[in-house]
């Protein structure tokens, strides 16, 4: 028997794998949820969590009239609150039928650096053995993510992931996981690994804040692809039940307007932002062509990448190990030459046209003005997935199954008052397009076998604060009261289009 979810509005068919009950994936931030035997249609809500030993405890309780609620929805069940509990967003998900909570437990298990092997925190194994029960008793598979733009304060105060003996604290840490959560039999390494190394050191929008140290940035990279690979090698010479892959964000990048040296610009930040990555997770090496343009780029910033002798063997024996890979999806890039300096102006705020971005030694962002942005200046163009669906699996078909781990529209909501629904046609738009392209893609051969809505309701963004609003349901984060949008209504409806074949 196969399961299919039938699209409502053309022929085109996605179909699933077998499994049992309602899958969710667990990635680091809020629940998935996939219908029974049914295609994996998720949403998922981001939580910002707190992280608390004992001893601070009772601080953080002094703190929380002045921390938005939202912020804390997911600490611990010692916070003597109904909305504070680990069951609470369980509610909405089971009401729109398709739910993806992702929870995520590095810093939740860790004290002091170290320690977090040593003296794991008993309170957060306990959290989370109760959180995944919870889950399986629903008939929701979590899928969880070792890292999602987490890592605990001491160890990023001693450099994050340019340290490599964090890499080995990494290492040790996911081989506590696997063994003390048993239950959990689908793991992911990282989530977004380009979106740390730019942001941190590109960007200068994530901690430590700092902009174009390409040394850094490159150097961070290979680092978060080494602890990735040591970790599946582990968790497959352990023989641990399960499967186990990554989670990297793709955006293609294209010339504009179309010229030979706009199409070169292209081809370097490609290398940058997607190649170079999907060389090391799936090729195990990174190709003459990708260093010829990573070098291009180092030797125009004064900036280098250290690779110690072994580093390449690692990557190449887990390349083949990764069991499925997890693909998140927003926009592309369009760009042009350039030759100047590196500057950049993030627009955090939704005040359209506020942005801007030149890398030296690679090009200069521009609007096509064909494509539609939004008020944060992400190009809207579903195409670009379908492209890279297919590019994935042409040229690393070694990628195997394929998961949309992230897909969504950050807008600015209108709340209509207690009870009413929000209108957000443009976001049933974005969904439904981006839908049909994944259904284009597997149409042709592409073994893609889940998508994920980013997110379940509206959340914190790292960047974006709490005015960028991607929830199928929308959060009053002054009263912490949910309201429906139209998006959740649609994509329920979606949800029920999961039909039984033979």
């Amino acid at each position: 028997m196969l399961l299919v979810i039938k699209r409502i509005y053309d022929n085109n068919s996605l179909l699933v794998s077998l499994g049992k009950g309602r899958e969710a994936i667990a990635q680091g931030k809020g629940i998935g949820y996939k219908r029974q035997k049914g295609e994996t249609i998720s949403s998922r809500n981001v939580e910002k969590i707190i992280y608390l030993t004992d001893q601070k405890l009772e601080k953080f309780m002094s703190l929380l009239k002045d921390v938005p609620l939202d912020i804390v929805l997911t600490t611990f069940d010692v916070i003597d609150s109904a909305k504070n509990d680990y069951k609470y967003p369980l509610l909405n998900y089971i009401y729109v039928t398709l739910t993806d909570h992702v929870y995520q437990m590095y810093k939740r298990l860790i004290a002091k650096k170290y320690q977090a092997i040593s003296v794991p925190n008993k309170k957060g194994i306990e959290y989370y053995h109760k959180l995944f029960k919870c889950c399986l008793d629903n008939g929701i598979t979590p899928y969880v993510s070792l890292h999602h733009f987490d890592t605990p304060e001491n160890l990023f105060n001693d450099g994050d992931w340019l340290n490599r003996q964090n890499i080995d604290y990494f290492v040790d840490y996911a081989d506590f996981c696997f063994k003390e959560f048993s239950e959990v039999k689908n793991w992911f390494t990282i989530n977004e690994l380009i979106s740390l190394a730019f942001s941190q050191y590109i960007q200068g929008n994530f901690p430590p804040n700092e902009h174009f140290n390409v040394s850094k940035a490159i150097q961070a990279q290979h680092n978060e692809l080494l602890a990735h690979a040591r970790v599946v090698n582990q968790f497959k010479k352990k023989n641990y039940q399960g499967r186990i892959g990554l989670i990297h964000v793709l955006q293609p990048v294209y010339p504009y307007p179309d010229n030979e040296k706009n199409r070169h610009a292209a081809e370097l930040e490609d290398a940058f932002m997607n190649r170079f990555l999907l060389d090391g997770t799936f090729k195990g090496q990174y190709s003459e062509k990708t260093m010829s343009l990573i070098n291009e780029i180092l030797s125009a910033n004064d900036a280098k990448l250290e690779i110690e002798p072994d580093d390449m063997d690692i990557l190449k024996e887990a390349a083949n190990q990764n069991d499925y890979f997890g693909l998140n999806y927003y926009q592309p890039s369009f760009i042009e030459y350039f030759k100047g300096d590196s500057s950049n102006t993030f627009n955090g705020t939704g005040e359209k046209g506020t942005s801007s971005f030149s890398f030296k030694g690679i090009g200069k962002h521009v609007k096509n003005p064909s494509v539609p942005t939004t008020d944060w200046d992400w190009n809207i163009y579903p195409q670009g997935l379908y492209e890279m669906l297919k590019r994935v699996a042409t040229e690393y078909p070694i990628s195997k199954t394929i998961y949309i781990t992230e897909n969504g529209l950050g807008n600015k909501d209108k709340y209509k008052g207690i009870g009413k629904l929000i209108n957000d046609d443009e976001r049933i738009d974005f969904l439904d397009q981006h839908v049909a392209a994944l259904l284009k893609a597997r149409s042709e051969g592409v073994n893609v076998q889940g998508y994920f809505i980013w997110s379940l309701q509206d959340q914190f963004s790292w960047a974006n604060g709490y005015n960028k609003r991607y929830g199928l349901f929308y959060v009053n984060f002054e009263t912490q009261a949910r309201e429906i949008k139209k998006s959740a209504l649609w994509y329920r409806e979606l949800g029920n289009t999961i039909i039984k074949t033979e």
